[in-house]
């Protein structure tokens, strides 16, 4: 078999696995439902509650968005993390494997259909953000910049979440990434200044993977930044960061699932 009909074959079982994965979140609307409808939830109690009594100079509307859409993306994750530790565990990756499809295409289908509905929910939080006062000062071009790395980091945290989903031998396990991740944008720069936090938290805030990745939507979105560092350097360490979590992830799944299944 030529190189270039493996590499078709794959593309074709990838494409068939990413269908069974959208069907599979339409077919589980309360999870869909649920990663859609808390982030909103929480940038509308932030604002509305704690909003008043958060010092970011200037509307906290306009500061807290970046990190709610972190937020969304870690949700979303955590719901890759449960559906391919089900897969693992249920039987049907025995079924995949007495077929002649690419092994990696099974995992690819999960975080595909992760970054898609990952697009869904920051849609939604966008829209919502709009309607209650959010006014971006961004360009076409740093729209551009904002959503290609929205997108490289929902990709990275999407094989991240995959990964951990092969290491859990349970549901209920990996599961409990869920609350890793959404523990993260706490303690960052999403709800408030690093400076503001306590000296225990604030070294681990300022150099955590979260940060710049917020600082660098919230420079390109408002031209605003709370580190004091230039938004190139916030960029860099973004996109540093999310390449090596999707490197790094990438290799391990392919090598979990291979130990996993042989």
């Amino acid at each position: 078999m030529s190189t270039a009909t493996t590499i078709s074959d794959a593309v074709l079982d990838s494409r068939v696995m990413i269908r069974r994965g959208l069907i599979r979140s339409a077919r589980d609307p309360e999870a869909f439902f649920t990663a859609l409808a808390l982030p909103v939830a929480l940038m509308l109690l932030f604002v509305y509650v704690f909003g008043g009594a958060m010092s970011t100079g200037g509307e906290y509307v306009d500061y807290v968005v970046p990190g709610i859409i972190l937020l969304c993306a870690g949700f979303g994750a955590g719901t890759t993390a449960v559906a391919v530790a089900d897969d693992m565990t249920n039987g049907i990756v025995d079924r995949f494997r007495s077929m002649p499809i690419a092994a990696g295409s099974v995992i690819v289908g999960h975080v595909v259909a992760s970054v898609a509905r990952n697009a869904i929910a920051t849609a939604l939080v966008i829209g919502v953000a709009l309607l209650i006062g959010w006014r971006p000062d961004a360009g076409v071009a740093e729209w551009a910049a904002a959503i290609g790395l929205l997108a490289l980091f929902v990709l990275a945290i999407s094989w991240l979440a995959a990964t951990v989903g092969l290491l859990a031998r349970s549901k209920d396990a990996a599961n409990a990434f869920t609350m890793v991740l959404a523990f993260l944008p706490y303690v960052s720069t999403a709800f408030v200044p690093a400076h503001t936090l306590p000296t225990a938290l604030r070294g681990f805030a300022e150099h955590q993977p979260m940060t710049p990745v917020i600082e660098t939507l919230r420079g390109l979105w408002m031209g605003t930044s709370t580190t004091g560092q230039p938004l190139a350097d916030q960029a860099w360490w973004a996109l540093g960061w999310c390449a090596l979590i999707l490197v790094v992830s990438a290799v391990a799944s392919a090598r979990l699932f291979r130990r996993r299944t042989t």
